[in-house]
């Protein structure tokens, strides 16, 4: 038997829970500790599949604790769609949830417990000045507040918590190494004053620990096992370890970091999400071109797709972006096994089939799904007036078209008959109106009696005297550049004026009625759809355009 296939993360794990190791005999424990201040995007998918993914392959625990140590940006909605996301993947966290605003009594001991000896300091410099003594690789950051006694450092940090002093007056600083080559060891800032009203705490608070000085507290605190961090807090790895090291904390977490996901044509900026929302370029963050989880679950994406997406693409030390098309690729795998097909014509033009009986009508029995027999079949009423693609005619062919026009090859009806085009309408301005056909009655089911070779297209429709009206979103990328996030950018120029185009008067067939969401749907020839969760009711359906059928990304 092959040997199962390991990241880096899982070696090192391995390593940890064997004889020997640091976490010997121990449950894995890891923990998803999102900032309740956005929704979650694409981007955290995969950080969610690698914190609940290995906590189950290990048979272990994961935490999911809300990172309130903003109070500035955070709100209860966003902590409600962060658990309703989590719930949809098909993750599940029990009844281990917190929040970092728990423990703010504990940190602040950890903080005292800094001052009394000797590693932390109250400092008065305002943030330019700080930069400004920052220091560089060949000399040492500096602080005239670095000596300042522990009893006046420990009474001035008294004072910032009962409120004595306005916002940026003072922090608490960490008394590390001024002369370390990573600057984050240069005395960082690990608390600051801010006179915000928190969403949980009220105002018991004007003062909140920075997040390099909490994460490693309540990863503590909660017995993490294995800290899974995105690439960029690789060289605040130190900082944690010596915040572990330096407080009275119950136990040791290992933190392990991996490269983030980036995709082209995307930003995962929260801010900039946000931006996107509050300027009005998307009607919110559940629009269906947003790579927000709410907005991929309104345009049609599976859990299975995305969480299938996030395991092929891997776990790398290594930075690098992901094609929109894999994504997209994921996603028609997953419909193409479950997706139920039918027929809708988005953009419409009559077709008349001139020898067919006036009044009268038959039914065809098509399979729902030829994946899943299972989804049974269904029946198609076929009339002497339909609807057909209005692109599925031209007046006058280009080389190689072999669909309908006048005199042009005998063409299917998907599923019904033969027929060949004979003539058509227009109106004053031109646009063909009306398209008239002929069709062979020995050729049901699409096949020639005679078994002549049928050159023409196959060609899908809907029964005029019964179909549906409704309406349906076409989405695009919604940036046109490959890298909008690039810092050299301004992302909103980026935008893609054709990221939506809405069509009405779309017919689709009727047995669509009265449909609620969730539903996903093949439109046969046209590409993946689903009913939108928002807009969409029984009487006025409203399908988004999830993927289209064509595959162009390379294998």
């Amino acid at each position: 038997m092959a040997e199962e296939s390991k990241n880096f993360i899982h070696q090192f794990i391995d390593e940890d829970i064997a004889e020997g190791g640091q976490y010997q005999g121990m449950t894995v424990h890891t923990r998803f500790p999102p900032e309740p201040n956005g929704y979650l995007h694409i981007g955290h998918c995969k950080a969610l599949c690698i914190d609940f993914g290995t906590a189950e392959k290990y048979g272990g625990q994961c935490n999911l604790r809300m990172d309130d140590t903003n109070p500035s940006k955070e709100d209860v909605e966003y902590v409600e769609a962060i658990k309703e996301d989590i719930h949809w993947l098909g993750f599940d966290w029990g009844d281990r949830f917190f929040y970092a605003s728990d423990y703010f009594e504990k940190m602040y001991a950890c903080a005292v417990e800094l001052i009394q000896k000797g590693l932390a300091y109250v400092c008065e410099l305002t943030p330019e000045q700080m930069r400004e003594m920052r220091g560089d690789v060949n000399a040492p950051a500096q602080c005239p507040y670095r000596d300042r006694p522990a009893e006046e450092s420990l009474n001035l940090f008294e004072r910032m918590r009962a409120g004595e002093f306005p916002d940026g007056s003072m922090t608490l600083r960490a008394k590390i190494d001024p002369s370390s080559g990573n600057f984050n060891m240069r005395d960082p800032v690990i608390y600051r004053i801010n006179h915000a009203h928190h969403h949980r705490q009220g105002d018991k608070w004007c003062i909140y620990p920075m997040y390099d000085f909490a994460h490693p507290i309540e990863d503590a605190l909660e017995g993490i096992t294995h800290s899974l961090c995105s690439l960029e807090f690789e060289a605040h790895r130190p900082l944690y370890d010596w915040v572990v090291a330096n407080c009275d904390l119950p136990s040791t977490p290992r933190q392990i970091e991996f490269a983030r996901l980036g995709i082209d044509h995307t930003v995962m900026s929260k801010r900039k999400l946000r931006r996107l929302v509050e300027d009005g370029k998307v009607s919110g963050w559940d629009d269906p071109r947003m790579p927000t989880l709410c907005g991929l679950r309104r345009r049609g994406y599976t859990p299975a797709s995305i969480r299938n997406f996030c395991e092929r693409i891997g776990v790398a030390k290594a930075s690098s972006t992901v094609e929109y098309a894999f994504l997209e690729h994921c996603l028609r795998e997953d419909l193409n096994e479950t997706a139920r097909r039918t027929m809708a014509v988005l953009r419409p033009v009559k077709l008349i089939i001139t020898n067919y009986p006036a009044g009268q009508s038959e039914t065809f029995t098509v399979e729902n799904n030829p994946n899943r027999p299972e989804d049974g079949t269904r029946e198609i009423t076929f009339s002497r007036e339909l609807w057909v693609e209005a692109e599925d005619f031209l007046p006058e062919p280009v080389p190689k078209y072999k669909r309908l026009y006048p005199g042009g090859p005998e063409c299917r009806l998907k599923g019904a008959y033969l027929i060949k085009c004979v003539g058509y309408e227009t109106d004053s301005e031109g646009n063909v109106t009306q398209i008239t056909a002929e069709y062979d009655p020995d050729s049901r089911g699409g096949d020639p009696a005679d078994g002549r070779k049928v050159k023409g297209a196959t060609i899908h429709w809907v029964n005029a005297a019964d179909a549906i009206d409704a309406e349906v979103r076409v989405y695009d990328d919604l940036f046109l550049d490959e890298a909008p996030d690039a810092a050299d950018k301004d992302f909103l120029e980026c935008l893609n004026p054709k990221s939506l185009e809405v069509l009405t008067g779309c017919k689709v067939e009727p047995d669509m009625a009265g449909l609620t969401a969730p539903a996903s749907f093949q439109f046969m020839r046209v590409g993946y759809f689903c009913l939108d969760s928002k807009d969409s009711r029984p009487d006025h359906l409203v399908f988004n355009r999830s993927v289209g059928l064509k595959d162009s990304f390379k294998k």
